[in-house]
């Protein structure tokens, strides 16, 4: 039996893949009553799409012909071949496939839970997604503050692509010259691909933004936020993003390596000590950005692998880094960035220039991008 541990983008992706394969004894580990795209919580907190979009139910995506757990995975025995969940009862596999996502530690920061009841929010969250748009209508002059953590997180343009819509509907507005806009990154450059980084340098430009290189929200206080412990900046809106890890449980556990996520080799996407292991998406090892785009390459590379030791044979299919994140530069404008483990341009679209902002690449996020999530991707045809 095939045991999937996770029923998100990468555990339904690859059910689906499986079923396709003529594989039927696949079992999927989840508690959750509701499937979300969470790509379209960001246009959600811009102002730009309806949360209602983002969300369906599970029972809805589950593939047919899949046996359908209910409760949550608490720690895997791979010496065993067993899953312990959270009601103490234990699943038995041949092999098994870890997607449980990434977790969010929303308390790991200080005061920033707190800072939610105020002028602070998060595209992180389906619930607060609609409050950061409410927020920025509402800013009309002040200081608006968007933060990213360090680590590894999902979705990691994320924290950038709210500032610009936000910093775009100021501008249409008129008031952007009376809001100062800032930026904390705690990398040393808007992007770690060149290319795309110097776009984005444009962008911020545009805008008047003052970007905080190198650093990061270290502890929220009141209406103010301090950044490297020592600068306090005040806020009148503030997008903030929890820092992230693998699921704790996954942390403790014997499959995790040095970083806590499952240790997989990263063309493979095999585990590197137990080989009847595989992971894809957020909760994995590989040192690619953590995206959507990224687990429709992985979860084809996972499923042929998986049929391989299946029918006693070594993998032999790779996956070569892809990733893709789509950032909205302006509230009707886009920059697909597209790259693998080289770092460079990987481009997927043939003939058009995707090294610039373009306003056909907004209509690929807006609607292009969910129509093949729910009705390509989730049914392993994509």
């Amino acid at each position: 039996m095939v045991v999937i541990v996770g029923g998100g983008t990468a555990g339904i992706t690859v059910a689906a893949r499986l079923l396709r394969a003529g594989v039927r004894d696949v079992t999927v580990v989840d508690p959750a009553d509701t499937h979300h795209y969470q790509p379209l919580w960001t246009l959600v907190g811009g102002g730009r799409a309806p949360l209602r979009e983002s969300a369906r139910p599970q029972a809805s995506v589950m593939p047919k012909g899949v046996t359908w757990v209910r409760r949550s995975a608490v720690a895997v025995d791979p010496d065993a071949r067993r899953v312990r969940l959270d009601d103490g009862t234990d699943l038995h596999y041949d092999q098994l496939v870890v997607c449980p996502g990434i977790q969010l530690n929303w308390d790991a920061v200080p005061g920033m839970t707190e800072s939610f009841a105020g002028t602070a929010s998060s595209n992180y969250s389906a619930d607060l997604a609609p409050r950061t748009w409410e927020l920025i209508r509402d800013t009309r002059r002040g200081s608006a503050v968007f933060a990213m953590p360090s680590g590894p997180i999902k979705c990691a343009g994320a924290p950038q692509k709210i500032a610009y819509l936000a910093a775009d509907y100021w501008r249409e507005q008129g008031v952007l010259r009376d809001i100062d806009v800032h930026l904390v990154l705690p990398t040393p450059t808007l992007f770690g691909v060149p290319e795309f980084a110097e776009v984005l340098a444009g962008v911020v430009r545009r805008y008047g933004i003052t970007v905080h290189f190198s650093s990061e929200v270290t502890e929220v206080r009141g209406d103010e936020v301090v950044i490297n412990g020592t600068t306090t900046v005040p806020y009148t809106m503030a997008h903030l993003v929890p820092p992230q890890s693998a699921p704790d449980w996954i942390k403790g556990g014997p499959l995790a390596g040095e970083n806590g996520y499952v240790e997989v080799d990263k063309h493979t996407m095999r585990h590197v000590r137990h080989p009847e292991v595989f992971a894809l998406g957020d909760a994995g090892s590989t040192p690619n950005s953590k995206t959507g785009a990224a687990i429709r390459k992985q979860a084809p590379v996972v499923v042929a692998n998986l049929l391989s030791v299946r029918n006693g044979q070594e993998p032999t299919a790779r996956y070569g880094g892809y990733a893709s994140c789509p950032l909205t530069t302006a509230r009707r404008r886009m920059l697909l960035a597209e790259f693998d483990y080289t770092m460079r341009p990987t481009p997927s679209i043939p003939v058009i220039n995707t090294i610039r902002e373009r306003a056909d690449m907004w209509y690929l996020k807006r609607h292009g991008l969910p129509f093949l999530y729910w009705n390509l991707m989730l049914r392993g045809r994509a």
